[in-house]
């Protein structure tokens, strides 16, 4: 087992994780192994489906339905009702992003770290409505800057819009401090939160951020398919989401409806249940460990890694920010980052690559056209560490 010093009992954790007995998963940040309750309670909804059918099944789990909604306010420091619970983060995020309106002159800020799909939607933003999209350059750390964020507030500003954690390294963005701008300054902002829900705490007060996105398939160690959206409650109220149906809406007359109230406006009827249900089971894990815990171990274990990888020549670690979280990338001197990753998967560890198109302004920034990239949990032990280091050296 691990010498990093844990609060956590690993061992039950792996227990808990069929596939700790099948592969060493550095994919954390991609797909984590789901533990076993959040299997069952899948698969579990899925065989009350096969058997009394999938409406009324879902009329039987609605408590359990129900408590989702509670499990993610309680993770994440909000109201049920500030909880919409839709396919995945890309789709929490996009509800939230195009329903703000936009007009000619509109300024959007973002960071050097941001997601392509968010730049994406921000060009085409910019591109069908006028807005500009301007990015906060970073500081000395290689994190958003927020001196350089405040210098640059006017009354153009009608969006902040940052990720917390990049797809392509450990950084951990200053989401609290760039809160308080946001707030100082009257200016909505949102949080892609995808890749730092589960691995540490998050508490959207603290924060300050009036949405934020995520998923629950990465570090919340959830099903594939479903992601979750938070909207502050005063300020639900200011957006229109870009679609309706009749979940999200009413209709209350031949030529009127009405928009549901709260968060759940931006969903839609039709939902993978088992998976919603499977989220649930995940996040109500994830809080029986605590997030703190979790946080310490995940952190301990990738700084180990850093220290590792750092210690061999032919490898060169990239990763920003004062503040480094779970996720470790690197580059090998003397191969491919695909031929690495198909060296390591032969030896049963999985790691992934990350591409210059996925966070392009960060990568074009630092000469870099991918990395490998190795995301840890704590269900991860430091004898996996080794392996991926002996697999390295080519011992």
């Amino acid at each position: 087992m691990s010498a990093v010093a844990t609060a956590l009992d690993v061992a039950r954790a792996r227990a808990d994780t069929p596939g700790c007995a099948h592969v060493a998963h550095f994919n954390n940040a991609g797909a984590s192994l789901m533990p076993s309750p959040v299997l069952a309670a899948v698969t579990g909804h899925l065989d009350l489906e096969a058997i009394i059918g999938g409406y009324e099944a879902a009329e039987q789990a609605k408590p359990r339905i129900e408590r989702v909604y509670a499990a993610v306010g309680t993770l994440l420091g909000c109201d049920p009702d500030e909880v919409a619970v839709v396919e995945n983060a890309t789709r929490a995020w996009d509800m939230a992003f195009y329903s703000l309106p936009f007009a000619p002159g509109d300024r959007i800020l973002t960071a050097m770290a941001e997601y392509a799909s968010n730049y994406i939607a921000f060009l085409q933003v910019a591109r069908s409505r006028g807005a500009t999209v301007e990015v906060i350059p970073n500081d000395e750390h290689g994190q958003l800057s927020v001196d350089a964020l405040r210098r640059t507030i006017d009354e153009r500003v009608k969006l902040i819009a940052i990720t917390h954690v990049p797809t392509n390294g450990g950084l951990v963005n200053p989401a609290a401090a760039v809160g308080a701008v946001a707030r100082e300054a009257g200016i909505p902002y949102l949080l892609d939160a995808c890749q730092s829900v589960g691995q540490m705490p998050i508490d959207v007060g603290e924060i300050g951020c009036d949405m934020l996105s995520a998923t629950g398939r990465k570090f919340l160690r959830g099903p594939r398919g479903v992601g979750f959206l938070y909207v502050r409650r005063g300020f639900v109220d200011r957006l229109e989401p870009p679609f309706l149906d009749l979940h999200a809406a009413r209709w209350t007359a031949r030529d009127a409806f009405e928009i549901a109230p709260g968060a759940r406006r931006f969903e839609n009827w039709e939902s993978n249940v088992a998976a919603k249900i499977g989220l649930g089971a995940a996040v109500d894990y994830a809080l029986d460990w605590g997030l703190a815990a979790i946080r310490d171990r995940v952190y301990a274990l990738a700084g180990l890694l850093r220290a590792r990888l750092a210690e061999m020549p032919a490898v060169a670690v990239h990763d920003l920010g004062l503040e480094k979280c779970g996720i470790v990338t690197f580059s090998p001197r003397q191969a491919t980052p695909d031929a690495v990753k198909q060296r390591l998967r032969e030896a049963g560890i999985n790691v992934s690559v990350t591409r210059r198109p996925s966070t392009r302004l960060d990568m074009e920034a630092r000469g870099l056209d991918e990395m490998v990239r190795a995301s840890v949990h704590y269900y991860n032990i430091e004898d996996e560490i080794d392996r991926l280091c002996r697999v390295l050296r080519g011992s």
